[in-house]
């Protein structure tokens, strides 16, 4: 999804920091990793691994500048960036693979935990402008629901797993308590909490609104519908079949969305209705 917002801005796409070919940082740097989780810190690419790569970074960039580096970061450079942060479902997912509903939530308080401590070693390095995302609705993931859905009074009006929507809640609310307590915490800082999973199951619901079909169905994947995942069979193993349109798909791979559906998650995100407080990219761009 970082990209459409990068081309929702007019800017060039982020840099992987693990990007060893002639990188180029000067718009950005991303260190997010597929699959990268809060927990365990010291399993790649947790959220501990991350932070430790950029506080490397932070400490190197400026310094090899001086030395006639370019397309680096300086100081300044890092005081005014926007830090962006968003993570939590891959936790969350991991959980309910071998855990029951109380124990997934008794996890909780560790996730944010470390979403803290992260947001903290950023700020003591400068940063002071952060956009923290809360997580999507896990339950009206076709991957969950192919694996995980046994009961019918399990699902909720539109087909999704309640017990992992109320614990993609639960984890937000949590969250957006953190932003909270960091906004009071922290000096001379702004904090904007997005709620990605209103966007995300908005678009799930009302499905037909936005021109997609089938909400809770893998465009990619096997077994044909409900769900059109099996785990055996995933998205580019022998046997997989493609849907016709992709476009009208909400779901990629029974896990990741469609680039149809991320360019209206991107657009939703940008019209700042789902942030709190209100501001816009603007504000962050205009005070640098």
């Amino acid at each position: 999804m970082i990209d459409f917002l990068c081309e929702s801005l007019n800017t060039d796409y982020l840099t992987p920091y693990l990007n060893s070919l002639e990188p180029n940082f000067t718009n950005g740097v991303n260190f997010a990793i597929i699959g990268s989780a809060t927990l365990p810190r010291y399993v790649p690419f947790s959220l501990f691994v991350q932070v430790s790569q950029f506080l490397r970074f932070r400490y190197r960039s400026p310094a090899l500048m001086l030395n006639g580096y370019k397309d680096l970061v300086g100081d300044e450079d890092f005081e005014n960036a926007l830090y962006t942060i968003d993570i939590g479902q891959n936790d969350l997912a991991a959980s309910f693979d071998n855990l029951p509903y109380s124990q997934v939530i008794e996890r909780i308080p560790s996730f944010i935990t470390e979403i803290k401590n992260a947001i903290w070693n950023i700020y003591e390095k400068g940063g002071k402008k952060f956009w923290v995302h809360n997580t999507g609705p896990l339950g009206c993931l076709p991957q969950k629901l192919a694996l995980l859905a046994r009961n019918a009074t399990e699902l909720d009006e539109h087909g999704c797993l309640q017990p992992l929507n109320n614990a993609a809640k639960t984890f937000n609310a949590q969250l957006r308590v953190l932003c909270e307590q960091l906004r009071r915490e922290l000096i001379n800082v702004t904090i904007v909490y997005v709620d990605i999973y209103s966007i995300k199951y908005d678009l799930i619901a009302n499905a037909p609104n936005y021109g997609f079909e089938s909400p809770l169905m893998a465009c990619c994947g096997n077994g044909g519908p409900p769900y059109n995942y099996n785990a055996n069979i995933n998205c580019g193993r022998t046997g997989y079949t493609v849907c016709h349109e992709g476009s009208k798909f909400i779901s990629w791979d029974g896990v990741h969305y469609t680039e149809a559906a991320n360019a209206i998650f991107a657009s939703k995100i940008l019209s700042t209705h789902y942030s709190t407080p209100q501001l816009s990219f603007n504000f962050f761009c205009n005070n640098m």
